[in-house]
């Protein structure tokens, strides 16, 4: 399932000046930008950088930026689950993972990552599609917070809410191993219910519950 990626753009304003939220961003536009140094919770920042690029060039990849003039400062990427992870098991083409969000320390508490979601929400072809997220504690920036387990993860599900994202259950074995971890999951409006539950198949697959 390819979809036309639409592109929007806001403005969001800070104290020394306004970011622009951009996306779905060009393979070649990313690639002009330049990387915030520490965007590092997934890997070194010019790795991050050239995985967004990767990222963009795939057919169903979608990036969404923030930036700051010309420097990126933070992003949300959405793409077809890992096929090493259990969530492509069901060979849904209609399913796709918000992978990856990351804000610079710098830039965080001005609601950068609410609207990145938002933004990312406004391509109509979202509500073709069941878009999950997998949130585990061990990526959280539980240090350069100092925030505990309970309290990071209620930021993350308002973040995620801001884009109509919603704690489902599940028995995965990663997200069960921790009870802080979750999935928050957005069915499209034009999903229809034999995808749904073919989805509630993939949430519980350990239990026989479906």
């Amino acid at each position: 399932m390819i979809h036309k990626k639409q592109f929007n753009s806001m403005e969001l304003a800070i104290p020394n000046g306004e970011l622009i939220i951009e996306g779905s961003v060009t393979p070649q536009a990313l690639s002009t930008y330049q990387f915030h140094h520490n965007l590092t919770a997934f890997r070194p920042a010019n790795e991050q950088h050239a995985a967004l690029i990767e990222i963009a060039e795939l057919p169903d990849g979608r990036i969404i930026v923030a930036r700051d003039r010309d420097t990126i400062i933070g992003y949300v990427t959405y793409l077809y689950p890992d096929p090493l992870e259990s969530w492509s098991d069901g060979n849904m083409e209609n399913l796709i993972e918000l992978g990856a969000i990351e804000v610079a320390h710098e830039y965080r508490g001005y609601q950068v990552g609410k609207n990145l979601i938002r933004l990312s929400m406004l391509d109509d072809s979202m509500e073709d599609y069941i878009i999950i997220t997998t949130e585990y504690y061990w990526h959280w920036d539980l240090k350069g917070t100092g925030l505990d387990v309970w309290k990071y993860r209620k930021i993350m599900e308002k973040m995620m809410g801001a884009g109509g994202l919603e704690v489902y259950s599940t028995d995965d074995p990663e997200i069960c191993s921790h009870p802080a971890n979750c999935l928050l999951a957005r069915i499209g409006s034009r999903i229809n219910a034999d995808d749904v539950e073919k989805f509630n198949r993939l949430r519980f697959r350990h239990k026989g519950l479906f």
